[in-house]
Parts: structure tokens; C-alpha cells; sequence
């Protein structure tokens, strides 16, 4: 008895599990059935996704990784001891220092207002070297750091009194060094020559001896200070308000206006104010502590030459500016103030209200110099003549490993070059 009762049990389970196991299909004769709903996941990939394109600002960032690349390659070629002439052979081994995905024949072919391709005199091997107008404009944008070396030193003050301590890693300035049109020796140049304003605390860490009253306004204030003049609005509108400009084709869903206009009421702490802290768990300080978060992204962004700068190097600034949490999806949710380009393999935040057609509005000598760069990387094979070694660098191939070598560069072919 006992045996037959544990086998009709084991069956009665086994049919349940098989019942169970099988889904029923949603109908009429079926609609009791209850179907769980689940809420669409919001998360910093899928705002990403999600976002409005901006067209003019993703081409933008295109060129703007070409030239950054060409930089690159000009450093690697300028610190050759045997001169500015680099052999291809040697200049396809870079291709994974500079993050080049193409063959160096084939990137080097595609902008001859930039580079000039040679064939050695001695040697029969194709060289390359950085062309004149581009060495004249390399030359143009270092003169132009040095005739702006006290606005340079007013945006590093800046950032350390942003700073809850006062001070900033050097390694994180050297990440951003020509978003602040920063010189290659800042370290000696600027830090060194003002030591009545900075101190090298340890070998990497700056500090600001003195505060500067006279830069504790944020770029932001003379917005405010227009908005409150020339549109004749109160101050309680303008004092903690951003400008919004949304991308074209941008939707406005139901009570998003109303949700807008509460928050550039909402009060927060401004991020040259060190009077009051922020408690998260109090009414509203969620809010009014992500709202701090954009004031020092937008004075950040403020501070630089072309108001842009890659995500990942603003990690390096989240200790120094207290900025907790996740800074990209915080970006995001701000689509009227701040723009990410995911183009070449990474995130650049710009700032919306400084641009219009992919164009700095308010432009600076340092931008200028760098506009003149990108018209001849804008310029690719255009306007040129029929190279001599065209052809050749057409069929130029390398092994990945960089088998191929030399660096037949010598002085007798300045001499060649001259005597001609």
C-alpha cells in the first residue's frame, strides 16, 4: 500500500511540473490568465541609444579624432633625433600607439595637405614628413598659448577652487592639457613661473595658496545677468537657470515643460560656494545635488578652449570635485545643456549653448588656429596635384608586426634639397 500511495504521488507531481512546464497561449476561452508587466529599464545605455542625434557635432567629433591623430604622429615624428623625416616602414609600427585602424600608406595618401611623401634619394625608400602649412600652423597655436598665458592661468585657478581640497592631480591637467590650451611644459611654464599662486604639495599634486575673489563667478552668471536684463524676467527664474537649447527632432512628452521649469528653479550650490553642503537624504537634495554636478560640468566645459572634452577624462576630476555617481547618465539626462558624441570609439560631451552648425559661436585665438587644421583635413585629396609617389604609397603594405625596417633619415638630404 505504502508503495502504491509514493507512485501515484510521484505522478500527480510529475503531471504537475509537465502542466506547469507548458505555457498557455493568450485567447478568449483563456483570459483569466494574468500576464506580468514589466517596466521598461532606464539606464545610461539605454538614454544613449535613445538620443537625439545631433549630425553637425558627430561629424565634427569625426575630424576632430582625424586630427588628433595626425597630432599624434607629429609628436612621434618630431622626438626622432635624426630629424623630422620618418620612413613608412617605421611609421606603420604607430599604428596602435596613435589608434590608427588603417594601413599608414592608405592614411597618409588621404591627406597630402598635411603630409609630404618622398622617396629617399640614397636609400629608394618611402618617406614622410609633416608639411609646411601644417608646421606653420602647429608653430601658430603654440605663439598663440604663449600670448594667452595669463588667461591659462586664470582657468587652472579655477579649477582648484572648484577643487573641495584645493588641489588637482597633474595627471589629470595633463589629460586635459590642450582642452585648456595648456603648453606641453606646463609643469615649469606655468606652475613653476607663478609660485606666488600654485604649489607643487607632492611631485603630481598642485595646490592654490590663495584664493581669488575676483574669479569666483561662474562663466554661467553673465547668461543670467543678460537673461535678466534684456528679457525683463524676475529673479527667481533666472538665478539657478541653464539655457536650453534642445537638438532638432527632439520630443517634448507630456509634463516634461512643467518638470523643466521646476528644476531651473530649484536652488543648489554653486561650484565656487563652500559655505553650505548639500544633504542628500533632505527634501530635495537628490535633486539639488545633481543640479550642482551640472554647474561644475557646465563650468568645466566653460573653461575650455572649444567647450568639449571626452567622459573618461572626467573621471579624473570626480574626487577633486566631489561629483558622486554616474557622470555619463547624469549627462544625459540633460539633453538641453550637454551633447555626447559616441563617434571613433568614444565619449565627447559638448557643450550645446556654444555651438550652432558644428561652429564654436564665440570664438578664441587657439580655436582659430585649430579651425585652420581641420579646413585641410576637411580638404583630403582636394586642390592638389598628382603626387610623384602616388602610386607608390597606393601599394605600400606592411606586415602588422612591423617587419620592415628603417629610419633612413640623414642630413644630406636637407644638403640635396638646398643645392637643388
Amino acid at each position: 500500500m505504502r508503495l502504491l500511495e509514493s507512485s501515484k504521488l510521484s505522478l500527480f507531481k510529475f503531471k504537475a511540473c509537465s502542466l506547469s512546464s507548458q505555457v498557455t497561449p493568450f485567447g478568449p476561452f483563456n483570459s483569466f490568465v494574468q500576464k506580468r508587466w514589466r517596466k521598461p529599464i532606464i539606464s545610461a545605455q539605454t538614454r544613449l541609444e535613445d538620443r537625439t542625434r545631433d549630425s553637425n557635432l558627430d561629424k565634427l567629433t569625426t575630424h576632430l579624432k582625424k586630427l588628433d591623430i595626425i597630432l599624434k604622429l607629429h609628436v612621434l615624428m618630431s622626438s626622432r633625433k635624426r630629424g623630422p623625416f620618418v620612413s613608412l616602414q617605421l611609421m606603420s609600427r604607430w599604428r596602435n600607439l596613435v589608434g590608427l585602424n588603417v594601413g599608414i600608406g592608405a592614411f597618409v595618401h588621404k591627406y597630402p595637405h598635411v603630409f609630404e611623401v618622398f622617396t629617399h634619394p640614397v636609400r629608394r625608400n618611402l618617406c614622410c614628413r609633416i608639411s609646411k602649412k601644417m608646421m606653420g600652423l602647429i608653430e601658430e597655436e603654440a605663439d598663440a598659448m604663449k600670448q594667452l598665458e595669463l588667461e591659462v592661468v586664470h582657468r587652472v585657478k579655477k579649477l582648484l577652487m572648484m577643487s573641495v581640497s584645493g588641489t588637482l592631480h597633474l595627471h589629470a591637467l595633463r589629460l586635459v592639457r590642450r582642452e585648456l590650451g595648456l603648453p606641453v611644459d606646463f609643469r615649469e611654464s606655468i606652475l613653476g613661473k607663478y609660485s606666488k599662486d600654485f604649489k607643487l604639495v607632492d611631485l603630481e599634486v598642485v595646490e592654490l595658496i590663495s584664493r581669488d575673489e575676483n574669479l569666483d563667478a561662474a562663466e554661467i552668471e553673465k547668461w543670467r545677468e543678460k537673461e535678466f536684463r534684456e528679457k525683463w524676467l524676475s529673479e527667481f527664474e533666472t538665478k539657478y537657470a541653464f539655457p536650453i537649447n534642445f537638438p532638432t527632432g527632439f520630443e517634448i512628452q507630456a509634463g516634461f515643460r512643467d518638470k523643466l521649469k521646476n528644476w531651473q528653479r530649484l536652488p543648489y550650490v554653486k561650484p565656487y560656494d563652500r559655505k553650505e553642503s548639500v544633504r542628500i537624504r533632505t527634501c530635495g537634495g537628490i535633486e539639488r545635488y545633481e543640479k550642482r554636478v551640472v554647474g561644475i560640468l557646465h563650468e568645466f566645459l566653460s573653461l575650455t578652449v572649444e567647450k568639449m572634452v571626452e567622459v573618461e577624462r572626467l573621471a579624473h576630476f570626480r574626487r577633486d570635485f566631489a561629483m558622486e555617481g554616474n557622470v555619463r547618465e547624469l549627462i544625459l539626462k540633460h539633453p538641453g545643456i550637454f551633447y555626447i558624441s559616441t563617434r571613433r570609439n568614444s565619449l565627447t560631451v559638448f557643450l550645446r549653448e556654444t555651438y550652432s552648425k558644428g561652429c564654436l559661436i564665440q570664438s578664441n585665438p587657439i580655436y582659430d588656429v585649430r579651425r585652420k587644421m581641420l579646413d585641410l583635413v576637411f580638404l583630403g585629396s582636394r586642390n592638389t596635384r598628382e603626387m610623384p609617389a602616388q602610386k607608390e604609397i597606393k601599394e605600400f603594405k606592411v606586415d602588422g608586426d612591423g617587419i620592415m625596417d628603417g629610419d633612413w633619415v640623414i642630413p644630406m638630404l636637407e644638403n640635396l634639397e638646398n643645392g637643388s
